[in-house]
């Protein structure tokens, strides 16, 4: 009869040990809503700077190492289904682009440069490719060997979404605003419509997180971003008659809308200036993400117990 009690009783502690949804079909459910965060590094896939070749748009072939910048997210993650989940996201990052930092005779001629602020809100859908999701015991029982919690999920996803930006150059010695500029004679005689600082984009990329404990996860995402612009970079079309651009808008304009600096008559006016390709970047982050619906049942339980067993 004491055998027989003693093996109840550690039973008994045993299934105190474990999560009440230990290793079910269910455990998704418990990582429904998280609060994510991070960082990382951009890259911008436009006009300007790219390698010691032909640009390529859209190619990760064409990436500009020294115009790497800096990227910040945040974000609300929902999850509706085992394989489906939903965020909302808000990226902050700077692109840059600099023909000066390629040995491509062309690019590097034309001498142009840039530096954008962008503000991305994005809507995704994500598809989750794998899942290993498992809770192993709270407390350690003699004796018995527990499971140990896994949260890895590897996911796809893409959605749409809205940018802001604000391409600026350095002129004597400070950051110029390029848009005010008309810099290709945007809204001039002749000149092509003026361009507005926001578009829509198309997101596309592959992310990765592994659980740090029950509520915390780690994670890296990669994200490719297809813009409807020409003008991040404020290069589209051709060059616009610079004594016209002095006169109408001033000398920074004349200057900023053609720099070169060699093989001058390459860059004359009517000449190609951009490729009319629409813009694009991607950024890669390292992310941290909170459950904020876990609830540990078992401890909400005994707790229940206490303050009925103690009431004050």
């Amino acid at each position: 009869m004491r055998y027989l009690t003693g093996i109840l009783l550690l039973l008994t502690g045993f299934s105190y040990a474990q999560h009440t949804n230990f290793n079910t079909q269910r455990n998704w459910s418990l990582n429904k809503k998280e609060i994510v965060f991070g960082g990382g590094a951009t890259q911008f896939l436009g006009d300007l700077g790219g390698r010691s070749q032909v640009g390529k748009d859209y190619s990760l072939a064409d990436v500009d190492w020294p115009s790497t910048s800096w990227n910040a997210t945040a974000g609300f993650r929902f999850r509706f289904h085992p394989f489906w989940s939903t965020s909302t996201m808000l990226n902050v990052g700077m692109l840059k682009g600099d023909d000066a930092l390629t040995n491509e005779i062309v690019r590097n001629s034309r001498n142009l440069h840039f530096k954008s602020i962008i503000i991305e809100l994005e809507q995704r859908i994500e598809f989750i490719l794998f899942a290993n999701e498992k809770f192993g015991a709270r407390y350690s029982v003699p004796g018995l060997k527990g499971m140990s919690n896994h949260n890895e999920q590897l996911y796809l996803f893409t959605g749409v979404g809205i940018s802001y930006f604000n391409p600026k150059a350095m002129y004597n010695g400070s950051w110029t605003e390029l848009r005010p500029l008309k810099t290709e004679g945007q809204g001039l005689v002749g000149g092509p419509e003026e361009y507005l600082p926001v578009t829509a984009t198309i997101p596309f990329g592959v992310g990765f997180k592994m659980g740090l404990n029950r509520m915390w996860r780690i994670g890296i995402e990669a994200t490719y971003v297809k813009t409807f612009s020409d003008y991040i970079d404020d290069v589209h079309g051709v060059y616009y008659d610079a004594s016209e651009l002095a006169t109408q808008v001033g000398a920074e304009s004349a200057y900023l809308s053609n720099p070169a600096v060699q093989n001058t008559s390459w860059f004359a006016t009517g000449q190609q200036r951009g490729d009319n390709e629409n813009d694009t970047y991607f950024y890669v982050n390292i992310l941290f993400s909170r459950n904020i619906t876990y609830k540990d049942y078992a401890k909400s339980r005994r707790a229940s117990k206490w303050r009925g067993r103690y009431k004050f």
